[in-house]
């Protein structure tokens, strides 16, 4: 699974990135900043069934910090938007490609309003961040158009039905995106035939919502010009951010100077200050944590994987009644999986030939036997394979 952090340049996408998977990237307010995409590890929070089980826990593929399991998701920075990237101005295609090759889509924004389209600095306030969303998406949607429109697609225009569905799809399976996707928009758009670019548009738009769905991070929330966006801004995507507050605690944390976790709504001072960690720590407390409960960027990752992926946490194991695998580390493994998921979803994604051989699977919770309903949040299963 990958998050793609997307958006214009100079929006503080790579100091987002770095806050993130505390990989050190370059950061400055230069357009182009970033050129090759950073790809690095991030995680989301669930809650580990150890207490609930009174057991101790040994994760392998994950770590339990105080009851609290943390799992590994790829986050990717990829370059900054210019107008008419879709033309291939910018980094244009390169761009499209990359942000497209992830599951999901965080869009950045420079909520202050204090960078154009371009990705210049301006006067605080002066641009809405809103025009950086309708933009974004109009780029994708037009690079796509060109993609479906390239090769022999133009003169079979008149494709209806299965036959549209499946001339789409093979334009465009390079990118990630499924039949089932492709179905699902035009059955939504009600297009039949696809005889003109506004109706390929529409089609287009319903099938990025639907394959490529997008979370809209408002950067610098913080910060005086930010304010009216971050209380008008309706879209329910919208989540208020400053990654540079998260990246200061994090490092702060790292250093042994304070107590936080990603996410948390307050840190703890466990060590000596300096003046100036004190003012930077008591803006963040006063102007980030009390304000918005969190610096937001956690919480992106999460949303990006929890609502919008639609994804829950399941824990399989061998031993049903020891919740251990055959070398008895107990609930060594958290797997993410796409909600309505089954027991042998779950064998497949451990093992493809645990799922060849799949026989049944136990609910370890409640002892029985889990059938083929779908998977809860916070499952523990033990299942039976043949050989």
């Amino acid at each position: 699974m990958k998050i793609g952090l997307i958006g214009k340049t100079n929006v503080g996408k790579s100091t987002m990135f770095a806050a993130a998977t505390l990989i050190d990237v370059e950061i400055s307010n230069r357009v182009f900043t970033t050129i090759k995409p950073n790809t690095g590890i991030s995680s989301v929070r669930a809650q580990c069934p150890c207490k609930a089980l009174k057991v101790t826990c040994n994760p392998r593929n994950s770590r339990c910090v105080d009851g609290t399991r943390l799992i590994s998701v790829e986050l990717t920075d990829v370059a900054g938007l210019v107008p008419d990237a879709h033309l291939g101005k910018g980094l244009g295609n390169q761009f499209l490609s990359d942000a497209l090759s992830a599951d999901a889509l965080i869009h950045v924004v420079d909520a202050a309003g204090a960078t154009d389209l371009q990705g210049s600095p301006v006067t605080p306030g002066s641009h809405d961040p809103r025009d950086d969303i309708a933009f974004l998406e109009k780029e994708i949607d037009y690079w796509l158009l060109g993609i479906v429109k390239k090769a022999q697609f133009s003169h079979r225009m008149d494709a209806r039905g299965k036959a549209l569905v499946e001339l789409v799809h093979k334009q465009l399976t390079g990118l990630g995106f499924r039949y089932d996707d492709v179905e699902y928009a035009m059955n939504v758009r009600g297009i039949l035939q696809a005889s003109t670019d506004d109706a390929l548009l529409a089609f287009l738009k319903a099938l990025r919502e639907k394959a490529k769905p997008m979370l809209i991070a408002g950067n610098k929330c913080d910060l005086p010009a930010a304010q009216k966006n971050v209380e008008t801004m309706s879209d329910a995507r919208f989540v208020p951010c400053s990654a540079e507050a998260e990246l200061a605690l994090r490092r702060a944390q790292q250093k042994g100077k304070i107590s936080y976790q990603a996410g948390d709504s307050h840190f703890e001072i466990v060590s000596t200050l300096t003046d100036k960690e004190k003012q930077v720590l008591a803006y963040i407390d006063e102007h980030v944590l009390r304000r918005f409960g969190s610096t937001g960027v956690q919480q992106c990752v999460e949303k990006a994987v929890y609502d919008l992926l639609q994804m829950i946490v399941v824990y399989p194991v061998e031993n049903e009644h020891k919740f251990s695998d055959k070398k008895g580390a107990v609930l060594p493994d958290a797997h993410l999986l796409p909600r309505g998921s089954s027991a042998r979803d779950l064998a497949y994604k451990i093992h493809k030939d645990i799922g060849d051989h799949f026989i049944s699977a136990v609910d370890c919770k409640t002892g029985k036997l889990v059938g083929n309903k779908p998977l809860s949040d916070g499952d523990v299963i033990s299942i039976k394979a043949g050989k």
